[in-house]
Protein backbone atom coordinates (compact mmCIF):
# COMPACT_ATOMS: atom_id res chain seq x y z
CA UNK A 1 0.00 0.00 0.00
CA UNK A 2 1.63 3.20 -1.08
CA UNK A 3 0.20 5.70 1.08
CA UNK A 4 1.38 8.21 3.75
CA UNK A 5 1.26 7.37 7.67
CA UNK A 6 -1.66 9.96 7.96
CA UNK A 7 -3.86 8.35 5.89
CA UNK A 8 -3.35 4.98 6.64
CA UNK A 9 -2.87 5.62 10.77
CA UNK A 10 -6.96 7.35 10.07
CA UNK A 11 -7.82 4.24 8.24
CA UNK A 12 -6.63 1.26 10.70
CA UNK A 13 -7.91 3.56 13.62
CA UNK A 14 -11.43 3.52 12.04
CA UNK A 15 -11.19 -0.30 11.67
CA UNK A 16 -10.18 -0.84 15.45
CA UNK A 17 -12.17 1.90 17.17
CA UNK A 18 -15.00 -0.56 14.66
CA UNK A 19 -13.73 -3.81 16.20
CA UNK A 20 -13.80 -2.28 20.06
CA UNK A 21 -14.71 -4.83 22.05
CA UNK A 22 -16.32 -2.55 24.79
CA UNK A 23 -16.83 1.01 23.88
CA UNK A 24 -15.84 2.58 27.75
CA UNK A 25 -13.39 6.02 28.67
CA UNK A 26 -11.01 3.51 29.26
CA UNK A 27 -11.20 1.30 26.51
CA UNK A 28 -10.95 4.11 23.70
CA UNK A 29 -8.18 5.63 25.70
CA UNK A 30 -6.24 2.74 25.31
CA UNK A 31 -6.94 2.32 21.48
CA UNK A 32 -5.80 6.30 21.28
CA UNK A 33 -2.43 5.90 22.68
CA UNK A 34 -2.10 2.93 21.00
CA UNK A 35 -2.35 4.77 17.38
CA UNK A 36 -0.63 7.41 19.46
CA UNK A 37 -3.32 10.20 19.07
CA UNK A 38 -1.60 13.05 21.05
CA UNK A 39 -3.88 14.17 24.25
CA UNK A 40 -6.01 10.81 24.25
CA UNK A 41 -7.59 11.82 27.53
CA UNK A 42 -11.50 10.12 27.22
CA UNK A 43 -13.91 10.94 30.09
CA UNK A 44 -16.90 9.09 30.40
CA UNK A 45 -19.07 11.93 28.79
CA UNK A 46 -16.98 11.31 25.15
CA UNK A 47 -18.53 7.62 24.80
CA UNK A 48 -21.69 8.36 23.24
CA UNK A 49 -20.01 10.51 20.55
CA UNK A 50 -17.26 7.69 19.86
CA UNK A 51 -20.06 5.00 19.78
CA UNK A 52 -21.89 7.31 17.26
CA UNK A 53 -19.11 7.92 15.18
CA UNK A 54 -18.14 4.37 15.34
CA UNK A 55 -21.42 3.84 13.57
CA UNK A 56 -20.80 5.99 10.85
CA UNK A 57 -17.71 4.59 10.22
CA UNK A 58 -19.14 1.13 10.17
CA UNK A 59 -21.14 2.28 6.66
CA UNK A 60 -17.88 2.49 5.27
CA UNK A 61 -16.44 -0.67 5.43
CA UNK A 62 -19.83 -2.56 5.38
CA UNK A 63 -19.94 -1.73 1.77
CA UNK A 64 -18.32 -2.91 -1.38
CA UNK A 65 -20.17 -0.61 -3.84
CA UNK A 66 -17.73 2.43 -4.80
CA UNK A 67 -20.93 4.98 -5.16
CA UNK A 68 -22.12 3.86 -1.28
CA UNK A 69 -18.66 4.02 -0.05
CA UNK A 70 -17.87 7.79 -1.33
CA UNK A 71 -21.53 8.91 -0.14
CA UNK A 72 -20.17 7.49 3.34
CA UNK A 73 -16.51 8.81 3.27
CA UNK A 74 -18.42 12.44 2.06
CA UNK A 75 -20.97 12.07 5.29
CA UNK A 76 -18.07 11.52 7.65
CA UNK A 77 -16.22 14.24 6.01
CA UNK A 78 -19.12 17.09 6.35
CA UNK A 79 -19.14 15.68 10.34
CA UNK A 80 -15.91 15.81 10.70
CA UNK A 81 -15.70 19.63 9.61
CA UNK A 82 -12.33 19.32 7.87
CA UNK A 83 -10.48 22.67 7.16
CA UNK A 84 -6.61 20.72 6.31
CA UNK A 85 -3.64 22.35 6.48
CA UNK A 86 0.00 21.35 6.32
CA UNK A 87 2.18 21.67 9.70
CA UNK A 88 5.82 20.88 10.47
CA UNK A 89 5.69 20.61 14.11
CA UNK A 90 8.13 19.12 16.22
CA UNK A 91 10.68 19.03 13.15
CA UNK A 92 8.47 16.52 11.34
CA UNK A 93 8.26 16.51 7.66
CA UNK A 94 5.27 18.82 6.28
CA UNK A 95 2.55 16.89 6.67
CA UNK A 96 -1.32 17.12 7.07
CA UNK A 97 -3.63 18.40 10.06
CA UNK A 98 -7.34 18.30 9.86
CA UNK A 99 -8.32 20.12 12.96
CA UNK A 100 -6.66 22.61 15.28
CA UNK A 101 -4.32 20.39 18.15
CA UNK A 102 -6.54 22.74 20.56
CA UNK A 103 -9.79 20.77 19.36
CA UNK A 104 -11.42 18.29 22.11
CA UNK A 105 -10.22 14.44 21.46
CA UNK A 106 -13.09 13.30 19.70
CA UNK A 107 -13.16 16.31 17.20
CA UNK A 108 -9.45 15.31 16.66
CA UNK A 109 -9.97 11.36 16.35
CA UNK A 110 -13.30 12.71 13.67
CA UNK A 111 -10.72 14.50 11.32
CA UNK A 112 -8.34 12.03 11.61
CA UNK A 113 -10.41 8.96 10.90
CA UNK A 114 -12.46 10.62 8.37
CA UNK A 115 -9.61 12.04 6.63
CA UNK A 116 -7.93 8.85 6.44
CA UNK A 117 -10.73 6.95 5.38
CA UNK A 118 -10.74 9.56 2.06
CA UNK A 119 -7.28 9.28 1.35
CA UNK A 120 -7.23 5.63 1.45
CA UNK A 121 -10.48 5.45 -0.51
CA UNK A 122 -9.00 7.92 -3.07
CA UNK A 123 -5.38 6.26 -3.59
CA UNK A 124 -6.22 2.66 -3.09
CA UNK A 125 -9.83 1.87 -3.64
CA UNK A 126 -12.83 0.70 -1.76
CA UNK A 127 -11.45 -2.72 -1.68
CA UNK A 128 -8.62 -1.93 0.89
CA UNK A 129 -11.10 -1.39 2.97
CA UNK A 130 -13.31 -4.54 4.21
CA UNK A 131 -14.90 -6.97 6.67
CA UNK A 132 -13.63 -10.19 7.49
CA UNK A 133 -15.00 -12.76 5.03
CA UNK A 134 -15.28 -15.44 7.75
CA UNK A 135 -18.79 -16.07 8.93
CA UNK A 136 -18.11 -15.92 12.64
CA UNK A 137 -16.30 -12.75 12.39
CA UNK A 138 -16.89 -10.21 9.79
CA UNK A 139 -14.42 -7.57 12.40
CA UNK A 140 -13.49 -4.40 9.92
CA UNK A 141 -10.12 -4.44 8.43
CA UNK A 142 -7.73 -2.08 6.38
CA UNK A 143 -5.58 -4.17 3.26
CA UNK A 144 -2.14 -3.08 4.18
CA UNK A 145 -1.06 -5.40 1.88
CA UNK A 146 0.88 -4.89 -1.18
CA UNK A 147 -1.15 -6.76 -3.66
CA UNK A 148 -4.69 -5.69 -2.26
CA UNK A 149 -6.06 -9.23 -2.13
CA UNK A 150 -6.72 -9.48 1.87
CA UNK A 151 -10.70 -10.70 2.53
CA UNK A 152 -10.22 -11.86 6.63
CA UNK A 153 -9.27 -9.17 9.10
CA UNK A 154 -6.15 -12.07 10.58
CA UNK A 155 -4.30 -14.79 8.95
CA UNK A 156 -6.14 -16.68 11.62
CA UNK A 157 -9.19 -16.24 10.22
CA UNK A 158 -8.16 -17.02 6.65
CA UNK A 159 -6.40 -20.20 7.85
CA UNK A 160 -9.75 -21.26 10.19
CA UNK A 161 -11.67 -20.38 7.06
CA UNK A 162 -9.86 -22.72 4.61
CA UNK A 163 -9.34 -25.41 7.12
CA UNK A 164 -13.17 -25.33 7.10
CA UNK A 165 -13.31 -25.32 3.38
CA UNK A 166 -11.05 -28.73 3.16
CA UNK A 167 -12.98 -30.60 5.56
CA UNK A 168 -16.33 -30.14 4.06
CA UNK A 169 -14.84 -31.51 0.94
CA UNK A 170 -13.92 -34.76 2.78
CA UNK A 171 -16.08 -37.64 2.36
CA UNK A 172 -18.52 -37.45 4.89
CA UNK A 173 -18.33 -33.33 5.29
CA UNK A 174 -16.37 -33.54 8.54
CA UNK A 175 -16.18 -30.57 9.67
Amino acid sequence: MKQNDYGRLGAVLSADLINLPEMSAASVQSLLEAHQIRRPAVVDADVDGFRGWRDQLARVFGSTDADEQCSAVNALLVAATLRPWVTTHDGLQPHLHFVPDSADVLSRVKAVTAGGLAFVLCWEGGARLGRCLRAECARAYVDTSRNGRRRYCTARCGNTEAVMRHRSRQPGGRR
